[in-house]
């Protein structure tokens, strides 16, 4: 874990993110007026490529790169900057910002430049999967269906989700499938399938209670049924599965076998339609930027 001296930011702003009208260009550099570290702004046009990111990255010469948006705009930057040194950070503007909220990023936007600016340092993990970068959270399945609908709303926020997760719960039909873990071999039927390098979605459900973002293995998680206690567990008692209906497999690779094509995100995403997934941990491959009391 390091610490930063005086240092310069590069802040990756998508203004599609999220549903708020923050000019997060100017909120960005009224905060460094008057500070010791230097900022510059590169807003994202539209149908960006990851080569022109990358340019811009390397003609900055920051120190250290922001995300800023949600669980998306993390993931196309993380995959550009995984496997260096260069720190991410995350200033969360996204709908979810589930992994803004798995690292205690604040909302406040004045608390989540701070933590850009002074936060420390550290390494994290990273799932490859079907070769997408994975630091957070990816799943087939029911989740997967919500955000292919949430997608084609004409609104974002919470409550759209929510509305979008109440049309598939009648459509989403399990999953006959096939799992290959380190230890195990399972024939399984499933609703969701979930690959957990983080512990909870953006929504706050706690998907994963064991999950660790820096202990070189990830979790598999099979619901196979989705229940109202089971929902409860997640979202507000956080107490153990009933394995009849979910159950966890610690692992460092996978594989997974759907008789049907089946919907598959990763970190909020939506990949489209899959029958075979392959995963495997990448230790230690992301340099990412947390509050310091989180250390």
């Amino acid at each position: 874990m390091t610490t930063p001296g005086i240092i310069k930011l590069l802040f990756i702003v998508n203004n599609r993110s999220g549903n708020n009208n923050t000019n997060w260009r100017n909120a960005i550099l009224q905060y460094f007026n008057n500070s010791l570290h230097t900022a510059e702004v590169y807003e994202l046009p539209e149908d960006c490529t990851k080569e022109a990111i990358q340019q811009k990255i390397h003609a900055s010469g920051a120190q250290r790169i922001i995300a800023v948006g949600g669980d998306g705009t993390v993931k196309l930057v993380a995959e550009i900057v995984a496997g260096t040194n260069l720190p991410m950070g995350i200033l969360p503007a996204g709908s979810a910002n589930g992994m803004a909220k798995e690292l205690g990023i604040p909302v406040d936007l004045q608390a989540a430049l701070e933590v850009a600016t002074e936060g420390i340092v550290t390494k994290i993990d990273a799932i490859r999967v079907n070769g997408e970068l994975c630091i957070h959270l990816s799943d087939i399945g029911f989740n997967a269906f919500v955000i292919k609908t949430f997608e084609s709303m004409n609104r974002r926020g919470m409550w759209s989700y929510i509305k979008a997760a109440w049309r598939v719960l009648w459509r989403n039909r399990k999953m006959q499938v096939k799992i290959e873990t380190d230890n195990h071999y399972v024939n399984r039927e499933a609703q969701m399938i979930v690959l957990a390098n983080a512990s909870r979605y953006g929504t706050g459900a706690v998907i994963n209670p064991e999950g660790k973002l820096n202990d070189g293995r990830f979790e598999i998680i099979v619901i196979r049924k989705i229940s109202p206690g089971e929902l409860f567990k997640m979202m507000v008692s956080h107490k153990p599965y009933d394995p009849a209906k979910t159950e966890l497999f610690t692992t460092r690779s996978v594989t997974v076998q759907s008789r049907h094509k089946t919907h598959f995100q990763v970190d909020g995403e939506y990949l489209g339609k899959i029958n075979s997934l392959e995963a495997a941990i990448e230790p230690h491959a992301l340099s990412i930027v947390v509050p310091v009391e989180n250390n």
